[in-house]
C-alpha cells in the first residue's frame, strides 16, 4: 500500500512537470517517466501484461514518436502564457482538487470495492477484448497515429 501512494505521488509530481516545464523536451521527458510510472502501478496491481504493454506502446513507441516531431519541428522557447489561461488553469486545479479530497475522505456506509476478474491483465483476455469489444477504436487510433505522422512530416518539410 505504502509503494502504491509513492508511485501515486510520484506520478503526479511528473504529470505536472508535463504541464509547468517550459522546454518541450523536458515535457515529453517527464510524460516518459508519468507513463513509466503508471506502467509500475499496474505491476503492482498483478497485472504485468499490462504494465509491459504500458511500457512498449506508451512510454516506447508513442514517446519515440513525440521526440521525432518535437525535433522535426524545432520549437523556439514558449511565449509566456496570457493571464487569463493562467486563472482558468488554476480553477480548474482548484476544482479538481476539491473532487480528490471529496473522493478520499467519503465513503458511503455500504461501500464495498469491487472484485477484480481473475483474468484481469492476462494477455489472452487482453487481446480477445482488443479484437472484439474494442476493434473500432483500436483501428480509430492507428489511423490518428497515421494521420499524426503524415503532418508531422509535412510540417518538418515545409519549416526546412
Amino acid at each position: 500500500m505504502i509503494l502504491f501512494f509513492i508511485l501515486a505521488v510520484l506520478s503526479v509530481v511528473f504529470s505536472l512537470l508535463v504541464i509547468f516545464r517550459r522546454n518541450v523536451v523536458h515535457n515529453a521527458m517527464a510524460l516518459a517517466a508519468t507513463l513509466f510510472l503508471v506502467s509500475v502501478l499496474f505491476i503492482t496491481l498483478d497485472a504485468p501484461m499490462v504494465g509491459a504493454l504500458q511500457v512498449l506502446v506508451y512510454a516506447g513507441a508513442i514517446m519515440i514518436l513525440f521526440l521525432f516531431v518535437i525535433m522535426l519541428l524545432n520549437p523556439a522557447a514558449l511565449e509566456p502564457r496570457p493571464a487569463v489561461w493562467w486563472t482558468a488553469g488554476s480553477l480548474a486545479s482548484l476544482a479538481l482538487l476539491w473532487e480528490l479530497v471529496a473522493l478520499f475522505f467519503y465513503r458511503p456506509a455500504d461501500f464495498q470495492p469491487s472484485p477484480v476478474a481473475g483474468n484481469f491483465g492476462a494477455p489472452e483476455a487482453l487481446a480477445r477484448s482488443l479484437f472484439t469489444d474494442y476493434a473500432l477504436p483500436f483501428e480509430i487510433a492507428s489511423v490518428l497515429l497515421l494521420v499524426a505522422i503524415i503532418g508531422a512530416v509535412t510540417l518538418g518539410k515545409k519549416a526546412s
